[in-house]
């Protein structure tokens, strides 16, 4: 019997810098998941930019160990003290039969290895830094050669989440021998306290909700959200805006809101979950300028909530443009989403829309992510 055989339990290193967003919904996931399936998972995160709700629900799995070991985002000095950190767990925890890697920064870190036996390295980008269109022509050239650079020579497997960003490794001369998709898998919704949420923060009980959930940041576009909003307020009197997150540019929306006066019409607040806050949710707006397969997204179809979505990574595989959603030009012009917006504020379209939605609840299951992992890892033991 061999490491490659499902019923052999492994010893798996899990690593992520980011622990907020759908990187940090995917890791607590793949590791609990992981554990379920009888393997043996030690976690490394970064207490830098952790968020208190993932660290809490991450030791609640109660995995065979869970390390906070400081890693910074941007690139720099602090860089080789956080790769030789990583080593010294390596070397004390292992040995190990998979080392995954989660984004860009772990995602380095674990590939860079020291001599001595090889040791799986698995990498999953959560969305490769040269997917971002606001990055410039410099960042774009630096990124992407050491994206080609430990793509190429020093990964045994990368996992894309999603068709786009697997037609994005291509371009980086990534082999795609070294390539698989597995899509994100989210576990059952809840439901049925959708009027007890909108009470809670102050939410007319028949009013339309359009709901965001993820970072204040600018991958995720907030503030073209805020300007649509404030194109459509005048018009639909009914309409609100819950706005789920937080992050570097909270201060900056906040301030959006309060000049277009609308604090009364818009809420911002993390003290919820973005998958409780969805039963409130009449419809999921969601202008980000960049993905790779939006957990944001797929709990929302896992809650039947029609959606509004940019043409980002991974849209495409949730979305059925005028079945279950709207997807539209990825760009910074209010008027398109605005009048999306407009579009679900009718009843009889919003009706549609959810029925069809609700018809495709189950089509992003969990256990199909693990399986996939497993076999993954299993084909690079073999």
């Amino acid at each position: 019997m061999t490491k490659s055989d499902a019923n052999v339990p492994l010893h798996i290193l899990q690593v992520l810098e980011p622990s907020g967003g759908g990187s940090g919904r995917h890791f607590v996931d793949l590791c609990g998941g992981l554990k379920a399936h009888g393997h043996a998972v030690t976690a490394v995160y970064s207490p830098v930019r952790a968020e208190e709700r993932f660290v809490e629900e991450l030791k609640a799995l109660d995995l065979r160990k869970v390390i906070a070991l400081p890693m910074q985002r941007a690139v720099g000095p602090a860089d080789a003290s956080a790769w030789q950190a990583l080593a010294q767990v390596v070397r004390a925890e292992g040995p190990f039969d998979i080392i995954h890697g989660h984004s860009s920064k772990a995602g380095a870190l674990t590939r860079i290895r020291l001599p001595g036996p090889h040791v799986p390295r698995i990498y999953t980008p959560h969305a490769f830094r040269t997917m971002d269109p606001t990055l410039g022509a410099k960042g774009r050239l630096l990124f992407g050669k050491v994206e080609t650079l430990l793509g190429r020579f020093f990964t045994d497997r990368l996992i894309c989440v999603s068709q786009s960003e697997y037609e994005h490794a291509l371009t980086l001369g990534i082999p795609a021998e070294l390539l698989r998709v597995v899509v994100n898998g989210v576990g059952e919704m809840p439901r049925g306290n959708g009027p007890t949420i909108r009470r809670r923060f102050g939410l007319p009980e028949h009013a339309i909700i359009f709901g965001f959930v993820g970072r204040l940041s600018a991958q995720k576009a907030p503030e073209r959200l805020i300007a649509a909003f404030a194109d459509i307020a005048q018009n639909l009197p009914a309409a609100r805006l819950l706005m789920v997150g937080h992050g570097e540019l909270e201060q900056a929306i906040r301030l959006q809101v309060e000049t277009a006066n609308l604090a009364d019409r818009i809420t911002i607040t993390a003290d919820i979950t973005g998958a409780e806050a969805m039963q409130a949710f009449d419809v999921l707006v969601m202008p980000s300028r960049y993905e790779a397969m939006s957990y944001v997204m797929l709990e929302a179809a896992a809650s039947g909530l029609p959606m509004i979505v940019t043409d980002v990574g991974g849209a495409r595989n949730v979305v059925t443009p005028d079945e279950n959603g709207i997807i539209l030009a990825n760009n910074d012009a209010p008027s398109s989403l605005a009048e999306a917006m407009q579009r679900l504020a009718d009843e009889a379209t919003r009706t549609r829309f959810s029925g069809n939605a609700c018809n495709r609840r189950h089509s992003f299951g969990m256990e199909t992510m693990i399986d996939k992992t497993l076999a993954i890892y299993s084909e690079v033991l073999n």
